[in-house]
């Protein structure tokens, strides 16, 4: 947990990773970018706990959130994976726009 912030009782943190798969999942429309930054400020991570929880480089996951870098499918699935998330296709419906 990033040392900016006072430890969390365990029921606490729980709370907070709900909170931040709530949030992704209220907002399809977030880009990669945002969704990680939404999570690691949500979960009160840093870029390298990011990182290692998710099994994603350190620089790939700073890349992403700079927007330098869109990353991989893989990729996308390894930094949602750590929520028990993952990136999904769905068929487009008639109300969708172009």
């Amino acid at each position: 947990m990033d040392k900016r912030y006072n430890a969390l009782p365990l029921a606490d943190q729980l709370a907070l990773r709900q909170q931040a798969i709530d949030d992704v999942l209220a907002h399809p429309e977030w880009t990669l970018a945002q969704a990680v930054r939404h999570l690691k400020k949500t979960m009160r991570l840093t870029t390298a706990e990011v990182a290692q929880l998710s099994g994603v480089a350190y620089r790939t996951v700073q890349d992403i959130e700079q927007e330098r870098s869109e990353g991989t499918v893989q990729t996308m699935n390894r930094l949602l994976g750590m929520l028990g998330l993952k990136l999904g296709v769905v068929r487009r419906g008639p109300d969708d726009g172009a």
